[in-house]
C-alpha cells in the first residue's frame, strides 16, 4: 500500500477523473475558489496597509511619546472642567528642564486662519505653532532655508516654516525664503521649508499645505483656554516607561494632585500605539480566516456531494476492481485522493486569483497598498485548509465506495 507506484497511479487517477469531467469539477471547486481567493486577496491589503502604517509609525520614531489633556472617568464636570485639565506652556517647560529622559519636548497648538499670498487665498487652513525641538520629534526637517530658533519663539517673531504643497498652492516662487504671506491678516516672513510627507497622525486639514508658526505666537492668536497636545522623544525606546513616570511625576506636580487623585492627563508612548495597532490587524486577520473557513464549509460540502455521485456512477467499475483484488483500504485510499486532488486544484486556481488581486491593488492609484502581498503562511495555510477540506468530505464518499460488496457492485446498471 505504502508502495510509490501505487501513489502515482491513484493521483494519475485522480486527475484523469477529474479532466474527465472538467466543467463538473470546476463548479464543485468554484466554492474553494472563491473562499481561498477572496481571502488572500484581503490579508494581501490587510499586509499592505500594515506595513505601510508601520512604515509611517517608525518614520516618526520608536521613542515618541505624546500628552494630551483628559477628563477622569466618571468625574463632575463642574469638578474637572475643561480649563482645569487643559495642558498649560508652564507645564510643557517644566518636562523640558526636569525629566532627564526626555530628548526633546514641543507642545503643539492648531489653529484655523486664512492664508494669502498675492490673489492666491487658502481658507480656514490649519496653523501649527511649535517649539524648535518639534524638527527632531517629527523627524522632519527643513530643505531650504533655516528652522525656527529659541529667539524666534521667546521675541514672538512673525516667521513661518511652509510645505512643498503649500508653495504651490499659494503660488510662491520655488524658494519662498525671504517672502512674506498674509496669515490671519498678519504679515509673516517665510524663513523655512519643511519637509513634506504623506501621513499626518494628527490635524484635520483638508488641504495638503502645511504651515508653522513659532508657539507663543499661535498662543497669542487664540483664546486665553486654547487647546494644545505636547509631543516628544525619549533618550532611548527602551526607557520609554521610566520616561513616561517621569513626565507623570512632573505633570502631577505641576497640577498639585494628591497621590489618590485622578489623573487629568494621559500619557501614551507611541510603542503602545503600535503594539495595538499590531493587535488590531490580527484581529482582522483572524476574521478573514474565519470568512475562508465558511467558504471552504461550502465547498467541502459541494465536494462531498459531488463525490457521492461519482461513487454511485462508478459502482461497477468498484466492484470490477475489488474482484481482481482490489482491497477496500485501496478503494477509500483512491476516492479520498480524488477529493483531496479536486480540493488542491481548487485552492491553487484561488490563490492564483488572490495574486492577481493583490497586484491590482498595488496598481490602484491613492490606494497607498503599494506593499500588498500575500505572505507565505497565508499560502501555506491556503494549501492546508483545502487538503483537511478534501480529506474531512471526502471521507464518507471513500468510507461508502469501500464498504460496497462487490457482487451487488457488478449487479449494479
Amino acid at each position: 500500500m505504502l508502495n510509490p507506484l501505487f501513489w502515482l497511479q491513484a493521483i494519475s487517477l485522480a486527475f484523469s477523473q477529474i479532466w474527465a469531467n472538467k466543467s463538473r469539477a470546476f463548479l464543485t471547486a468554484l466554492g474553494i475558489i472563491v473562499g481561498v481567493a477572496s481571502t488572500t486577496a484581503v490579508i494581501a491589503a490587510l499586509t499592505g496597509l500594515k506595513s505601510k502604517v508601520l512604515a509611517e509609525f517608525e518614520s516618526v520614531g520608536a521613542s515618541k511619546f505624546f500628552v494630551f489633556p483628559d477628563r477622569p472617568d466618571n468625574a463632575p464636570r463642574n469638578m474637572y472642567p475643561w480649563e482645569k485639565i487643559l495642558l498649560k506652556p508652564a507645564e510643557v517647560r517644566a518636562i523640558r528642564d526636569e525629566c532627564t529622559l526626555v530628548k526633546a519636548v514641543t507642545p503643539i497648538t492648531e489653529v484655523g486662519l486664512d492664508v494669502e499670498s498675492g490673489d492666491k487665498r487658502i481658507e480656514g487652513i490649519t496653523i501649527a505653532g511649535i517649539w524648535p525641538d518639534w524638527h527632531m520629534v517629527q523627524n522632519r526637517f527643513v530643505e531650504e532655508g533655516r528652522p525656527f530658533t529659541s529667539i524666534d519663539v521667546d521675541s514672538e517673531r512673525q516667521v513661518c516654516l511652509i510645505n512643498g504643497d503649500a508653495i504651490k498652492e499659494l503660488d510662491l516662487p520655488a524658494n519662498p525664503v525671504g517672502e512674506a504671506i498674509l496669515i490671519g491678516g498678519r504679515r509673516f516672513l517665510v524663513v523655512g521649508i519643511v519637509e513634506t510627507t504623506q501621513a499626518r497622525f494628527f490635524g484635520m486639514n483638508t488641504s495638503s499645505a502645511e504651515i508653522f508658526i513659532p508657539f507663543s505666537v499661535a498662543e497669542k492668536m487664540q483664546d486665553r483656554n486654547f487647546f494644545m497636545r505636547i509631543e516628544g522623544m525619549f533618550t532611548s525606546p527602551e526607557l520609554a516607561e521610566q520616561g513616561e513616570d517621569e513626565v507623570r511625576f512632573v505633570l502631577r506636580r505641576m497640577r498639585g494632585l494628591a497621590p489618590s487623585d485622578p489623573q487629568t492627563f494621559q500619557v501614551a508612548a507611541i510603542d503602545k500605539f503600535i503594539e495595538q495597532f499590531k493587535a488590531l490587524a490580527t484581529g482582522i486577520t483572524a476574521i478573514a480566516g474565519g470568512i475562508v473557513g465558511i467558504s471552504l464549509l461550502v465547498g467541502g460540502i459541494g465536494i462531498m456531494n459531488i463525490m457521492l455521485v461519482s461513487v454511485s456512477e462508478r459502482t461497477r467499475e468498484i466492484g470490477l476492481r475489488k474482484a481482481v483484488g482490489a482491497t477496500p483500504m485501496a478503494i477509500l485510499l483512491q476516492f479520498l485522493l480524488e477529493a483531496v486532488t479536486l480540493c488542491l486544484v481548487g485552492g491553487f486556481i484561488g490563490i492564483a486569483i488572490g495574486r492577481l488581486a493583490a497586484f491590482g491593488l498595488t496598481q490602484i492609484p491613492g490606494a497607498q497598498l503599494e506593499q500588498a502581498d500575500i505572505p507565505f503562511w497565508a499560502v501555506v495555510l491556503s494549501f492546508a485548509f483545502s487538503a483537511v477540506t478534501g480529506i474531512v468530505f471526502g471521507m464518507f464518499p471513500a468510507i461508502k465506495a469501500a464498504r460496497l460488496d462487490p457482487i451487488e457492485a457488478l449487479r449494479h446498471e
